[in-house]
Parts: C-alpha cells; structure tokens; sequence
C-alpha cells in the first residue's frame, strides 16, 4: 500500500524533528532522571512494535491490507503508544540539556504527531468497525490527559 502526499510530509516532519533534537544535544542526558525518561520511551516503543509484531509495523499512517486492530499490550490504554514512546524519548533528550530551540522542535515534534494521529484514526475507523468503541474506552497519548 502506498501512502498519500500527507502521510510522507508528517513522516518526513517526524523523522526529521527526532534528528534535530537527537543532533542537538547529547544522545544520553547527563541526568539520571531524564536519562530513565529517555529509556522508558524507548521501552515503550519496543513493547509497542513487540505487541504489535514488527512485520506489520509501518511508520505510515495508512492501514495495511489485511491489518488487525490491535488492542492489547499498551494499546489496552494508549491508542498510539509509539508516539508517547518518541515524545517520552525526545522530553528525556530536551530536559537533559534544555533550550529554548531544543523546546521549540519538541513542540514541533508533538504538533505534528497529533496531526498525524488525527489522519490515522479517521482511516482506522473507516477500515474497523470496532475502532470508534475502542476510542471511548482509551486515551490518544497520555493517560488520563489526551
């Protein structure tokens, strides 16, 4: 399945974000704190893409032919649990060496992943029709906020 014009910008946006905040300070944050931040993102990530199975992992919004909704692991509570995974690894990265630019590309980063979580639950709920009651009964990133 290919994805639309959209789909490779927000990728692209995404991708790119992660690298300037990667780029833009040091890969491990100095403070033990952010430092276990930054891990629970990557944790959260693998426990994501494992529960998921990797070979039906796509960083495109699109539902592949033959994909199932997946409901179990972390997507019992979060629905898009890889993007609390890169927003939770990136804030690790800020806070372990904050600026106002690093600040700035994070804020970036999260505007462009709830655009894209937007686009893909509008093709989720029209490929499953189990996925709007799966909606009510979990959060979009963050528990018990959004």
């Amino acid at each position: 399945m290919r994805g639309s014009a959209l789909s490779y910008l927000l990728v692209g946006l995404q991708f790119a974000l992660l690298a300037a905040i990667a780029l833009s300070g040091p890969l491990i944050p100095p403070a033990p704190l952010w430092a276990l931040v930054t891990m629970a993102g990557v944790l959260l990530g693998v426990w994501a893409v494992l529960t998921m199975r990797p070979a039906a992992v796509s960083v495109l919004p699109e539902v592949r032919p033959g994909a199932r909704l997946v409901t179990g692991g972390p997507y019992r509570v979060i629905r898009h649990p890889m993007y609390s995974a890169l927003l939770t690894l990136a804030l690790g990265l800020v806070m372990g060496a904050p600026s106002l630019w690093r600040w700035l590309l994070w804020l970036a980063l999260l505007a462009t992943l709830v655009v894209k979580l937007n686009y893909e639950e509008r093709l989720l709920a029209r490929s499953f029709d189990a996925y709007r009651d799966y909606q009510a009964r979990t959060w979009r990133l963050v528990p018990f906020v959004y």
